[in-house]
């Protein structure tokens, strides 16, 4: 029999706020974490807004010493899977290390490091290349660093899928503790790309909007106006635990995760397959996987990038899936900016929150109704609601879809 797996522990190091109360109070807020860029002098850029985390210690969370040899995507993570462990009640020192693992998302990794050792490179010779240099900008590295600060030796694997890297890896961590392969598992995702080359990449793209005079409205998910996604950074991290051994240590309980789906578009390198069929399989999946039917989803948690064809095909996918019947849809996106490989992580608290309190986060800056974007997004408002059951929907350049199904815990 396949076992019941819980959330026990959250995690949000975001724009709008660091902590699981600061998050949650800002997205029932409508509050905006884009402002112009700080990190670096962008005003070279077409597009000079991001969602920056602020006021983040890296010391609070992680050694000074170590932290030197860590990128800043690895302090986000790191400090994350601490932050969602000591929520969890987990004392390190009292579960089985082996039975404990985690699985993450990242869809850059240390870009920072990398930046800044080309221009060493560059600028000084090979002689002068930190023996830091890889093991800090390697993917994997937040998940081998959160491993050696918690002591969990369970499985241990980063997933790189783009902007669906945080969903994959809650996804199959919550196979690895349906099967038995672990008892507690920490997921998410992490991610900090708000660099010069990251930022000028996605510029060249076209992909960012440049409403530069109005920051806090440029993230504007499935608005007739939108004009691009705003970069963001932080992370997002749960802890997934068996059932069986939340109880045992009396543990609270945020939701119980109940179905993944999993595909690939096999379509284009950046955009979506037309009508979103690819999502539209990922959500039938997770829906089944679950054993519910679309009338049971009380709530999707979209992906909403704020793109012309992410929110016009994702639209579409959802209908083409739900109907007639289609539930309220929010991007938290539109106050968040997009996180890239960390979006899914910091997404599913936000579902999970929205479960646990029956209350739908809105989509902000929804100005402009657009005649392709017809759904209920709950616009600028959260709203009282019951929710049994909700989707989250991550979609990934190179066409990955993952969509994870959660639900009230019943006992």
């Amino acid at each position: 029999m396949k076992r019941r797996v819980v959330i026990t522990g959250m995690s949000a190091i975001t724009p709008i706020g660091i902590g699981l109360q600061e998050f949650w109070t800002g997205l029932l807020e409508g509050r905006s974490g884009i402002a112009e860029i700080t990190r670096f002098d962008a005003s070279d850029y077409t597009s000079k807004i991001a969602g920056e985390v602020k006021d983040f210690d890296v010391a609070c969370y992680i050694d000074k010493k170590e932290a030197r040899r860590m990128d800043r995507f690895t302090h986000l993570a790191v400090a994350g899977a601490v932050m969602a462990v000591e929520d969890a009640g987990i004392k390190t020192d009292g579960i089985d290390a082996d039975r404990a693992g985690i699985i993450l998302g990242c869809g850059i990794g240390g870009m920072e490091t990398l930046e800044n050792t080309a221009r060493v490179l560059h600028e000084k010779g090979p002689g002068r290349v930190s023996p830091f240099f890889v093991p800090m900008m390697i993917g994997n590295m937040a998940g081998g660093q959160a491993a050696i600060t918690l002591g969990f030796k369970g499985p241990n694997v980063t997933l790189v899928s783009a902007c669906a890297s945080s969903t994959h890896a809650i996804g199959d961590a919550f196979r690895t503790v349906q099967r038995g392969d672990a008892e507690v598992m920490v997921t998410g995702g992490a991610e900090a790309s708000i660099t010069p080359l990251a930022l000028a990449g996605f510029c060249s793209m076209k992909a960012l909007s440049t409403r530069n005079d109005e920051p806090q409205k440029a993230s504007r998910p499935f608005d007739g106006a939108r004009d691009g996604f705003v970069m963001g950074e932080g992370a997002g991290l749960l802890v997934l635990e068996s059932l069986e051994h939340a109880q045992k240590r009396g543990a609270k309980i945020y939701a119980e995760v109940l179905g993944y789906g999993a595909t690939a578009d096999a379509h284009h390198i950046t955009a979506p397959a037309p009508g979103g069929e690819g999502a539209a399989r990922a959500m039938k999946i997770a829906i089944n996987d679950a054993g519910l039917t679309t009338d049971d989803v009380d709530y999707i948690n979209a992906h909403g990038t704020s793109t012309e064809l992410n929110d016009k095909y994702e639209t579409m996918s959802i209908k083409s899936v739900f109907g007639h019947k289609v539930p309220p849809v929010s991007s938290i996106k539109s106050m968040t900016g997009h996180l890239l490989g960390a979006a899914g992580g910091v997404e599913m608290v936000a579902t999970a929150f929205a479960v646990k309190n029956d209350i739908i986060p809105p989509t902000i800056n929804y100005e402009n109704p657009d005649p392709e974007c017809d759904l209920d997004y709950v616009p600028n408002k959260p709203r009282e609601a019951l929710v049994n059951y909700a989707l989250s929907n991550s979609l990934g350049f190179g066409g990955h879809n993952a969509t994870v199904l959660i639900g009230k815990f019943k006992a």
